[in-house]
This record gives structure tokens, sequence and C-alpha cells, in this order.
């Protein structure tokens, strides 16, 4: 069984609002994201009694390190005190990272379109594109060898394969869903919420 693992998404960046395809591009934290991150921080310094048996791990991007700096800072432990997993780093958007889709389809007509047709399994053009469904297969050996309490901070792409993987939802809701950067989600016995 899976132990106890809260979830955070980075806070936001300008590309988040901006509604840029953010992808692998190491884009650092806007105003509001630090304030997230510390926000998620406090919310975490609640919910955890004894930080010390918890496992912190990151996303190697600059956005989620700097979440996870400051979620520790907020919960008055060692900034810098947690690793760092390659594996959980956002889904890689190839020639599309930077653009948003109105860019995208004012240079290539119905891309968009053809990504919303089947957006799980759809791969954009470019050297080093993911689908979200070869983003689950990179993110589960990560997943499946959680053997103690964590406290991760990743990306919209690595959670929408969480739900997959521990709800069971569809592949387009999952592809779909809204993922906050403003809440810390509970992975417990099976549940995720």
């Amino acid at each position: 069984m899976v132990p106890l693992v809260y979830i955070v998404r980075h806070g936001q960046t300008q590309w988040n609002a901006e509604s840029r395809l953010q992808g692998q591009a190491d884009t650092d934290l806007n105003a509001l994201g630090r304030e997230q991150a510390t926000r998620n921080g406090r919310r975490l310094a609640e919910l955890i009694q004894n930080p010390q048996d918890f496992d912190f791990v990151a996303s190697p991007m600059k956005r989620t390190r700097e979440t996870m700096q400051r979620l520790r800072l907020a919960m008055q432990l060692d900034p810098d005190a947690y690793r760092i997993d390659p594996r959980l780093v956002e889904v890689h958007f190839g020639d599309w990272q930077g653009f948003t889709y109105a860019e995208l389809d004012a240079r290539m007509p119905g891309s968009a379109k053809a990504r919303r047709r089947n957006k799980w399994n759809f791969q954009p053009p470019g050297e080093g594109a993911e689908s979200y469904q070869m983003l689950l297969e990179r993110v589960k050996p990560w997943f499946d060898a959680l053997d103690r309490q964590t406290v991760c901070v990743t990306h919209g792409g690595v959670v929408r394969t969480l739900f997959r993987m521990v709800k069971g939802v569809s592949e387009h809701e999952a592809a779909n869903l809204e993922v906050r950067q403003d809440r810390v989600l509970r992975l417990q016995d099976g549940r995720l919420d």
C-alpha cells in the first residue's frame, strides 16, 4: 500500500498566467506563485505533526525547487533539505513549448484541435516531446517505489498521471483535469483528493 503522500503543484509562473505551454522550459515563479508556495507550506505545517518522518522530493525544475524551498521555509524547516527526482519533471511539449494555443493555431492551423481529439495520447512534434501516456510510464516507477510518507512538489501533468493511476479516471478526464496551484492534494489509502 502506498504511504501518505502530500502533492503540491508548483506555484504560478508568468507562462502559466499567459496560458503558454511550459513543459520542460525552466521558468521561474511569479509573485503570485511565490505566495501560493508559502501558503501551501503553511497548510502543510498544519497537516504534518512530525515532518522528520517525511521524505521531501521535487522535480528538478526551477519552479518546483523554489516552491519546495518556500513551503519548507513556511514549515520552519531547512529550505534546502530535500531531494530531487528527474522522473517528476513536467511532460515535454517539444516544439510547442513557449507557445499559446492561439499562437500555435496561427502558425500551424488545426494543431490545437488535433490535440483536443485525443489529448492523453497526443505527442506534439519535436525532439523529446511526450504524450501524457508517455509521462505516466515515466512517473509510474517513482510512484511504485514510494515506501515512506512523502511531500512531493511537481507539475500539473504529473498530477494528471497520478489521478489516472490512483483513481482510475478516464484518459479524457485525466488529460483535462484542472490542477490548481493553491491546493495541497492528499494521497492515502488509495484515495487522492
